[in-house]
């Protein structure tokens, strides 16, 4: 039987990888309009023609260059894992460019096949493709594909299997010349005599210290036997400035853009005249120097309007309705049947009054990820992290983090992981520390309780204030980030800035399906953190405020009722001093869902009669202290092990945990307290 096939994908962001993979596996994974989609390597399952086949889809890069974390796992990936075969797909009507990273890998010794993907792109730019000529100039296979309609797939897949069944693979030289090459040769045998164990192959090691390659540079000196190369290396390189005048790295990058160009000049033909496209009209207003924030800004406040109007107030007054029906109804049954009060009260108060409290939020959820994806699909993302780059350079913030910070809108798991294509370390640590104050949409049903009890319905001119509440609360989110940001980067961590590099993608019209891929994608996550997590944290709840027996249950003698007015004081000078207020921020710390669930439980209510209680015990002001508390203070379990794994420090968790409660406590005070002054109480 022949044994399993594994082959890699790799590219340059937005070029369409994640497509291909999904047309090659039927995986479901997210399409996004705009770089940064993988972050870490992911694997799918293919049979073809009796063979089975694994897919690994690797995070884009640029290049082989290992600067960022992404770039590290593409490149160990091919280099020490080994797949048979890697697919390099390229952006067809960006060739020029993507052909670097293809010089790279075929300088790696790996197997590597060509897919043109977007071809369609390429010919309605007038871009002509000498398929045959390219295929002969590289000495690779290349297979042209859309992989977002299919095409070209069955033809890849069948030539990744012919060239892992050829035994012999022809690797592809470029020559640097012989100065370069009589140095690479000394290190390779230097290599190569050393005790130490290389992990990489020693030639392509050669050239990688040539290239002053940091990272290459940094594993051989680790290796103790090692030592004696890196005065080889020295001299090596002292030798070629002398000789070509200049860094040696210059010489071998601009030798690989020589071979590109001649590759190009003899198989493409390009449009020489320069038509505007309708994506350079469009970015002529959102990428605006002084428009394009405030196009973003109303982008974000019309989103919200709509999700809190509609999603909320429409759909989810709906599944409120069904919910309250299903609580009288199981009330009704439970008693007729004898079961005991205490049962009923689990069933009633604890299962449906806990969790469909939550429940109720899940269409607001729907929307406001329908409207994301339209806006990653469609190509706006990237001009949204762009504009941002100027606001986030202005205050001495490198551009990627406004990257990471619109994928925490979504979760801030995501956009913590999503640190890992930031270049230098105090980049990625400031990044990944501020992530936490960004609201993501585990905080929506709070935000959608108190903001329905106390500002949905009424107007402030055409707009609802509940939405404008919102809005403004996920920029108060971002605002606090960046101010955080700035601290930590001037007075934390010193190091380098590295440079923001990040391609604008022509414009497309989302497809259905991918819209509502990623809505459930997203809306997935959520709902298995209620069956799960939230769902533990309602028993525990109702359990404790169900004991010691006897007692009232939910009252301030049970044991929730104990923990809860123990820490009460702590928040009565931001409005809310009540136990139940600080029940619910503690088990938020779980997940930010269970605040609502836990005020619901406690209180042993459903969704709408949560709303008439939470209008009794809190004020509009308190109301928004709170709000404001439960965007900004500790950032939620999942959140906190994320901080731990990608800082790999225990006392940045920790830090980050402190940090952000003590920010949440002050920020919710002085909106309480000022609030006072002003008479808005």
């Amino acid at each position: 039987m022949d044994k399993e096939l594994i082959i890699a994908l790799a590219g340059n962001p937005n070029c369409g990888k994640t497509s291909l993979f999904n047309a090659l596996t039927g995986s479901k994974q997210h399409v996004g309009n705009w770089p940064g989609v993988t972050v870490e390597k992911k694997e799918g399952k293919l049979k073809f023609e009796g063979r089975n086949i694994t897919i690994v889809d690797l995070p884009g890069t640029y290049s082989l260059g290992a600067y960022s974390e992404d770039e590290v796992v593409a490149r160990d990936f091919i280099l020490k894992d080994k797949p048979d075969v890697v697919i390099n797909v390229i952006d067809a009507s960006n060739i020029e460019r993507n052909l670097y990273l293809t010089m790279q890998l075929l300088e790696t010794g790996a197997k590597v096949i060509l897919a043109l993907n977007m071809i369609d792109e390429a010919k309605n730019k007038n871009i002509q493709i000498n398929i045959d000529k390219l295929s002969k100039l590289l000495g690779i296979p290349v297979v042209t594909t859309i992989a977002t309609k299919g095409e070209g797939i069955n033809e890849l897949v069948k030539k990744a299997v012919a060239l892992e069944n050829e035994k012999k693979n022809n690797v592809y030289k470029i020559d640097y010349g012989k100065d370069i090459e009589k140095e690479a040769e000394v290190l390779e045998k230097a290599l190569l005599e050393s005790a130490a164990t290389l992990e990489y192959p020693a030639s392509w090691t050669a050239i990688k210290l040539l290239e002053n390659d940091e990272y290459i540079k940094r594993h051989i000196e680790e290796k103790e036997d090692n030592k004696n190369i890196n005065s080889e290396i020295q001299k090596s390189v002292e030798k070629l400035i002398t000789i070509i005048g200049y860094e040696p790295d210059t010489f071998i990058i601009d030798k690989r853009y020589e071979i590109i160009s001649e590759v190009i000049q003899e198989s493409v033909k390009k449009q020489t005249v320069r038509i505007e496209s309708t994506s350079d009209k469009i970015d002529k207003w959102v990428t605006h120097k002084w428009l394009g924030i405030p196009i973003f800004a109303a982008i974000m406040f019309v989103m919200y309007q709509v999700s809190m109007t509609f999603g909320n107030g429409f759909l989810g007054g709906k599944v409120d309705d069904a919910f309250s029906t299903l609580s009288d109804w199981a009330g009704t049954t439970l008693t007729n049947v004898g079961t005991p009060e205490l049962l009923k009260s689990f069933v009633t108060d604890g299962l449906i009054g806990g969790l469909g409290s939550v429940i109720v939020f899940i269409p607001m959820i729907f929307t406001m990820y329908f409207f994301i994806a339209i806006l990653e699909d469609s190509g706006y993302m990237a001009r949204a992290a762009y504009v941002m780059d100027r606001l986030m350079n202005s205050i001495g913030l490198h551009g990627k983090t406004a990257v990471s910070l619109i994928i925490s809108g979504g979760c801030n798991v995501a956009g913590i992981m999503s640190t890992r294509t930031l270049d230098s370390k105090k980049d990625r640590m400031v990044a990944i520390l501020i992530n936490p104050f960004v609201s993501c949409s585990a905080r929506l049903p709070v935000y959608a309780l108190f903001a329905g009890a106390f500002f949905s319905g009424k107007k402030l001119g055409i707009f609802d204030q509940g939405g404008i509440v919102i809005f403004s609360l996920y920029a108060l989110g971002i605002i606090v980030a960046i101010l955080v940001g700035k601290f930590f980067s001037e007075k934390v961590f010193k190091g380098e800035e590295s440079y923001f590099i990040l391609e604008l993608p022509p414009y497309r019209i989302p497809t259905a399906k991918s819209i509502f891929i990623h809505m459930w994608e997203k809306s997935q996550h959520f709902i298995k953190k209620m069956s799960t997590i939230i769902l533990g944290l309602v028993i525990i709840v109702w359990v404790l405020s169900n004991l010691p027996t006897g007692v009232e249950p939910g009252s301030h003698n049970s044991l929730i009722g104990i923990i809860g007015s123990f820490m009460a004081p702590i928040f009565k000078p931001a409005g809310f001093g009540t136990w139940q207020a600080a029940v619910s921020l503690i088990t938020g710390i779980g997940a930010k869902e269970a605040v609502v669930s836990t005020l619901g439980t406690v209180y042993g209510v459903g969704d709408d009669s949560l709303i008439t209680t939470i209008q009794q015990v809190f004020t509009p002001l308190s109301a928004l202290a709170f709000m404001v508390m439960s965007l900004l203070y500790c950032p939620c379990a999942a959140t906190i092990g994320a901080i731990k794994r990608e800082t790999n420090s225990k006392k940045w968790a920790f830090a980050a945990v402190v940090y952000t409660c003590v920010i949440g406590w002050i920020a919710g005070v002085l909106v309480y307290q000022i609030g006072k002054l002003l008479g808005f109480n």
